[in-house]
């Protein structure tokens, strides 16, 4: 009988230890970014030495790709207006042009733009680098990617669409990190900010290589995070979710907008706001507490529930489609 109680308390004893790590886990794992937000808007008023601006901070220019829409045109407007010089890298030569103009008359500051289609992979940049040589840049923003234009089984996905996303959301950002490194290693400072994807936390069934991709943004930059600490270097995980951008145009719902889909100038001023304060965020609150729940529930559960989101989105683009079709 004696034995059996032992064995009862001990079973008993740990569980509860089990459920207590289990609980710290996942509070570190959401709570990690605000506390060192919190921390890093604090510490300024106990250390004055720190309250230092971005361009202080990193350098006096920013590299942003896919830049003239999204998330992209407002990291640049964003980092125009706190005196840091913007490199615009996009396509198309009339996009560049706006908002290369539009950037300097409203802040002052010197842009210099890019033309290039870094969906073509490997041969367009040997002309990336001839453009970018002598530019001090302490900041480089990897937004460029690429998004299914509707949920897709695999095998029926067009072949250069996939080699699209690949070099869009992988290569590009791969290179052009790989390119600006050794610099900012000289001079001892930079900041180089991958934005993911909340795909990245779960196989995502009918959008499975952008999902793919994410995966791999997410775990390089926590790689190389660690790697360029050293270095003074800072390396961001910039996690979203769902934002009201031409990305996501596919769904109705989504383009609505709610307070879990804000606009990319909303959503940019937040995420902007957690340069410096953190290594790897949402960059959004609303969208922490969704990736907060969203990891409650095991892998299996929000692949399940993945597929069923892209099912009701691509449901929702097949109506739209066909109102489209009637109006005409």
């Amino acid at each position: 009988m004696l034995q059996y109680v032992f064995n009862y308390d001990v079973t008993v004893a740990l569980l509860i230890i089990a459920g207590i790590y289990i609980v710290l886990l996942w509070l570190y794992e959401n709570l990690r970014s605000p506390v060192q937000i919190l921390i890093n808007v604090v510490r300024p008023l106990f250390q004055p030495e720190t309250n230092k601006t971005l361009a202080e901070r990193y350098g006096d220019w920013a590299v942003i790709t896919g830049c003239t829409d999204g998330i992209g045109r407002q990291y640049a407007f964003e980092l125009a207006s706190r005196g840091i010089n913007i490199v615009l890298i996009s396509r198309t030569e009339s996009k560049l042009v706006k908002v290369s103009n539009e950037i300097e008359e409203k802040y002052k500051v010197k842009t210099k733009w890019i033309k290039a289609d870094l969906s073509l992979g490997k041969e367009v940049f040997p002309h990336l680098k001839r453009e970018l040589q002598g530019i001090p840049v302490g900041i480089l923003v990897n937004n460029a990617g690429r998004m299914y234009d509707y949920p897709e089984d695999f095998d029926k996905v067009d072949e250069q669409l996939l080699w699209d996303i690949m070099n869009l959301n992988m290569l590009s950002l791969t290179m052009l990190t790989h390119f600006l490194i050794p610099d900012m290693k000289k001079r001892g400072k930079g900041m180089i900010v991958n934005i993911s994807s909340g795909s990245e936390s779960q196989p995502l069934p009918y959008t499975a290589i952008y999902g793919a991709s994410k995966i791999f943004v997410k775990n390089f930059t926590l790689a190389i995070q660690f790697e360029l600490a050293k270095y003074g270097i800072d390396v961001q995980l910039i996690t979203p979710l769902f934002i009201r951008t031409k990305m996501n145009e596919y769904s109705t719902t989504v383009m609505n907008g709610n307070i879990f889909c804000p606009d990319a100038e909303s959503y940019t001023r937040s995420a902007v706001f957690t340069l410096g304060k953190s290594d790897r965020t949402t960059g959004y609150w609303s969208h922490g507490v969704q990736y907060a729940f969203n990891k409650l529930a095991p892998e299996w559960v929000r692949t399940w529930g993945g597929a069923f989101m892209n099912q009701q989105f691509r449901k929702e683009y097949d109506a739209k489609q066909k109102q489209e079709r009637k109006a005409n």
